[in-house]
């Protein structure tokens, strides 16, 4: 029987208040499992950016529930929020959020230093193994973030969001920012992370061709989920 990691239920989200008040999710229910493979797309203003921020802890519902390995996310305080944030979830974003004047094997260690389970001389070894699984040129370990490319800098990213061993890997439009060629060696890293390694990965895009690379795809429009279904097309364009 599948685990469920997440599962949301009668989620809404408002901004602003009275005759301003906008409604950004509506009655949102989804659920998912541990190890699949999920795109959630739609067009600007859909929803799906609030989606991602309440998914990663980075922001609450107004109401319903959101549970994260059972736990019920939507009622934590700020606190346990960055607490859920540090360790169940990885962040892979399209301005790969790293520090420009730490070098490549800081910015993955980073995580780790939060982990007090990890001892200091194993955090290394770690981020090491990590930079090698996304096929980052590991004779660029030493340079600051800012001197490699942004194919590099997505990979340096990945690895980064993979040290702490999160439930979950939320991906926020990862090739917006690459080539066609370095984006298709992105989303095969996903595949492969999750095909290889049963890594959790929540795919947030506007993109038909990235969305085509998980194999189930939510669609969100006007902030209600339109559509929830297993991905035919999945690995025909990746498969390579």
């Amino acid at each position: 029987m599948s685990e469920k990691v997440i599962e949301c239920i009668n989620l809404n989200k408002y901004y602003g208040k009275g005759s301003n008040s906008f409604h950004a999710l509506k009655d949102i229910n989804f659920f998912v499992n541990r190890g699949e493979f999920i795109a959630i797309i739609g067009p600007s203003g859909s929803g799906k950016s609030t989606m991602m921020n309440i998914l990663g802890a980075l922001d609450t519902a107004n109401s319903g529930d959101y549970f994260l390995n059972n736990k019920n996310i939507s009622e934590m305080d700020s606190g346990e929020l960055s607490n859920i944030r540090q360790k169940e979830i990885g962040f892979v974003f399209q301005s790969f959020n790293l520090l420009g004047k730490t070098n490549v094997l800081n910015n993955v260690i980073l995580p780790l230093i939060y982990n007090t389970q990890i001892h200091i001389k194993e955090r290394k070894k770690i981020a090491l193994k990590f930079l090698e699984s996304v096929s980052f040129d590991m004779t660029k370990i030493k340079n600051k973030a800012n001197e490699i490319s942004g194919g590099q800098m997505q990979r340096v990213a990945i690895a980064r969001a993979l040290v702490n061993s999160p439930s979950i890997v939320l991906a926020d439009e990862p090739t917006g920012n690459l080539d066609s060629k370095t984006g298709d060696f992105v989303l095969k890293t996903f595949q492969k992370l999750n095909k290889d390694e049963g890594v959790t990965i929540i795919l947030i895009t506007h993109d038909e061709y990235v969305a085509n690379s998980a194999d189930r795809i939510i669609r969100i429009k006007d902030g209600m989920i339109t559509e929830d279904y297993k991905n035919q097309k999945t690995k025909k364009i990746f498969s390579n």
